[in-house]
């Protein structure tokens, strides 16, 4: 039980990482190409989102075969395993994409 609620904590913040990560440097990018960081800023977190869940879950082929393999051969506890480590990573992504609108002023 430590080893699932720890592997969903990390794929949370890897991709609450990438998010906030990518968005920064590309905001660092925008002034250095004198483009407006704000905007370059929302525009990397919401293109990032589904990269960050990719690379929380490790791939898109590993789970989907976990998925796939386990619910023919009727095991629904490793099924249920990844979606909700997949769940833990997609909320990672989406709030890290609110802090950076939060960041941008946009979200007020």
């Amino acid at each position: 039980m430590q080893y699932f609620l720890s592997k969903a904590a990390l794929d949370f913040f890897i991709a609450f990482g990438v998010v906030i990560g990518g968005a920064m440097l590309a905001g660092v990018g925008a002034v250095l190409v004198f483009l407006p960081p704000a905007s370059e800023m929302l525009l990397a977190a919401d293109k990032l989102k589904i990269w960050a869940i990719v690379a929380a879950v490790g791939g898109t082929i590993d789970p989907m075969r976990v998925i796939e393999s386990n619910m023919l051969e009727g095991h629904l506890s490793p099924v249920v395993q990844q979606i909700f480590y997949i769940v833990c990573a997609f909320l990672g992504a989406h709030m890290g994409t609110e802090l950076v609108r939060l960041i941008c002023r946009e979200g007020w």
